[in-house]
C-alpha cells in the first residue's frame, strides 16, 4: 500500500505541475521515475514512451499506467493513472466555470502566451532526450525525416505515421535478424 501511495503522489505532482500535455510531462516522468525514485532505468522509459505513443489515449496517462504496472502491477497502474489525471480533471472542472469571466483580460491572455512558450521548451527537451536514447543508423535518420515530412509538410494523420514506422521497424528488424542468422 505504501508503494501505491508513493506512485499516486509522484504522478499527482507530475500531473499538477506540468502544463502542455503528455509530451511536456515526459521530462518530469523521467526525472521522477528514473533519477529520483530509481524505479526504472533509461532504456525502460524509452520503451514505455514508445508504447505510450502508439496506444490509444493521452501519452501521459498511458506512460503513467505503464510505469505503474511495471513497478507494482494492476494496483500500481491504477494509482499512477489516477494520480496523473486527477489534477487535470479538478483544474479543468474549476476553470470551466470561471474562464468566461476572465478570458478577455489582457493579463490572462499574456499568461497563456508565456505558458505556451514554456511548453515548447519542454517539448524540445523531450525531443532531444529521446533522440539521444534512440539508436543511430541510416534507417533511423531516414525514417525520422520521412515521418517529420509526412506530419509537418503533408498533414498525414499521426496515427498512420506511427503505424507505418512500427511496421518499418518490425520489417527492418526481421531482415537484420535473418542477415545475422545467415552469417552464423
Amino acid at each position: 500500500m505504501k508503494l501505491y501511495f508513493k506512485l499516486f503522489i509522484t504522478f499527482l505532482k507530475i500531473g499538477a505541475f506540468t502544463f502542455g500535455g503528455g509530451y511536456a510531462m515526459i521530462p518530469l516522468i523521467t526525472r521522477e521515475t528514473v533519477l529520483h525514485h530509481r524505479w526504472i532505468d533509461d532504456s525502460d522509459i524509452l520503451d514505455i514512451i514508445a508504447i505510450a505513443e502508439s496506444t490509444p489515449g493521452p501519452i501521459a496517462v498511458n506512460a503513467a499506467t505503464f510505469v505503474g504496472y511495471k513497478i507494482a502491477g494492476f494496483g500500481g497502474a491504477f494509482f499512477s493513472t489516477l494520480g496523473v489525471i486527477l489534477p487535470s480533471f479538478v483544474i479543468i472542472y474549476i476553470i470551466s466555470f470561471i474562464l468566461n469571466l476572465f478570458q478577455s483580460m489582457k493579463p490572462v491572455q499574456y499568461a497563456f502566451c508565456g505558458i505556451r512558450a514554456g511548453v515548447l521548451a519542454l517539448l524540445i527537451k523531450a525531443l532531444v532526450s529521446m533522440y539521444r536514447q534512440c539508436p543511430k543508423s541510416l534507417m533511423s535518420y531516414i525514417l525520422m525525416g520521412l515521418a517529420f515530412a509526412a506530419s509537418a509538410l503533408l498533414g498525414v494523420n499521426v496515427l498512420l505515421i506511427i503505424l507505418a514506422c512500427a511496421l518499418i521497424g518490425i520489417i527492418s528488424a526481421f531482415f537484420a535478424k535473418n542477415k545475422e542468422d545467415k552469417k552464423s
